[in-house]
């Protein structure tokens, strides 16, 4: 039996008998599954309880509840699926699979399920639990890499490190004085996040064109590549100290930041890509990203009304276009079928998009907040609904033959 790896390569699986189901056979089956699921419910869930429709105990409060979730439960749990998926590829080693991927996956569950409903039994542990998760990644990530001396990859695991480190410093924000609160740990966040999305960018979405459309890859160029991830590095630091930093200063690396990146997403060429889903999405959500660095600076100039236009433009339309596309890219490629979009998978895609466009020009246009909100939200919710139904199967039946 074939499999296709995130690389394109083609690798055979051994026909060894498993004594688990097969949703248990590859990080990414649960937690592709289960992180959009978590998506697809949680940001109606904030959204009618902003709009006071729905009264719920959450965590922190529904402000708090909703930054610390999206940052540090929907997103990681897709970044692991990806990353514990990957290191198989890049080590030809096995990584995590069966019960110890179930009990990490638990980890995971049981943290949204302590930071949303609190229980009792819970509620002295509900802290620790969510801390265990990012920390126990970085172990399983790391374990082949240095097995296999994979250096160009090692440095996936500091990044989940200084995630986990974040999510500490958020919890201790929420529960006493701290220099830096809730806000500014999850602006930093959304950078890291745009940080990671820049790094396996501009890896894979050169290939994925060429691959996709039939035409020449386009070659990268050193210097544009280096300034596109360093100035959202440095982005992420003056993000962090933003109360020692003088204004221009943070202007200055923002424009950096989403200029080069815009720069090298149109070096890609979306234009060739217009008919095929899977790939325009993900060169739609580089430009989101992008765009929204450049945003961020115009709100720190009082161009626009809000540093929130320019974080949604990220969050919505880089982190979460690029996600649905990845993991409906990646979930057909290691199930052993074919990497093309149907009718579902471009609903769900072109749902996201629409969201995106909704949350910033709704925003920019001085559109009612609450009707932008509740828009957005369902259209979001739309668009991750679909992938659950339709990758059901996918995820939980063993491979294809190839």
């Amino acid at each position: 039996m074939a499999l296709i790896q995130i690389d394109g390569s083609i690798t055979d699986e051994q026909n060894t008998k498993k004594l688990h189901p097969a949703f248990l056979n590859a990080a990414f089956r649960p937690f592709f599954w289960l992180g959009a699921l978590f998506g697809a419910l949680s940001i109606p869930a904030w959204a009618l309880s902003f709009l006071g429709l729905i009264e719920l105990n959450l965590y922190g409060g529904a402000y708090a509840w909703h930054l610390h979730e999206m940052l540090f439960g929907f997103f990681p749990a897709i970044m692991v699926g990806f990353l514990l998926t990957a290191v198989q590829t890049w080590t030809k080693r096995k990584c995590i699979e069966g019960w110890w991927l179930a009990a990490l996956v638990l980890t995971w569950l049981l943290g949204r399920i302590t930071l949303a409903f609190q229980p009792a039994f819970f509620r002295d542990y509900t802290i620790v639990i969510d801390l265990l998760f990012l920390p126990a990644c970085a172990g399983f990530l790391a374990r082949p890499i240095l097995q296999a001396k994979m250096w160009r990859n090692l440095f996936f695991v500091p990044i989940l490190l200084v995630m986990a480190m974040m999510n500490a410093v958020f919890h201790f924000s929420l529960s006493s004085d701290s220099i830096v609160d809730i806000t500014t740990i999850s602006h930093a966040m959304v950078i890291l996040a745009a940080l990671v999305m820049s790094i396996m960018g501009g890896r894979v979405f050169p290939m994925f064109t060429a691959n996709g459309t039939k035409t020449p890859r386009v070659n990268s160029i050193g210097w544009l590549e280096q300034l596109s991830i360093l100035s959202i590095v440095i982005v992420f630091i003056t993000t962090l100290t933003q109360n020692f930093v003088p204004n221009t200063l943070s202007i200055a690396v923002l424009f950096v930041a989403g200029i080069s990146n815009l720069f090298r997403a149109l070096r890609w060429r979306l234009w060739v890509t217009l008919q095929v889903p899977l790939v325009w999405s993900l060169h739609l959500s580089y430009l989101a990203m992008s765009l929204g660095f450049i945003l961020l600076a115009l709100a720190k100039m009082h161009l626009i009304p809000s540093v929130s236009i320019g974080f949604h433009s990220i969050t919505v339309g880089g982190m979460g276009l690029m996600i649905l596309s990845m993991i409906s890219r990646v979930s057909l490629g290691h199930t052993g079928r074919l990497i093309k979009a149907n009718v579902w998978v471009t609903c769900s895609v072109l749902a996201l998009s629409f969201a995106a466009i909704d949350r910033v020009t709704g925003s920019l246009l001085g559109m009612e907040y609450s009707i932008v909100i509740a828009s957005s939200a369902l259209l979001w919710s739309i668009g991750f609904l679909i992938f659950v139904f339709a990758y059901t199967k996918i995820l939980f039946t063993e491979n294809m033959s190839r």
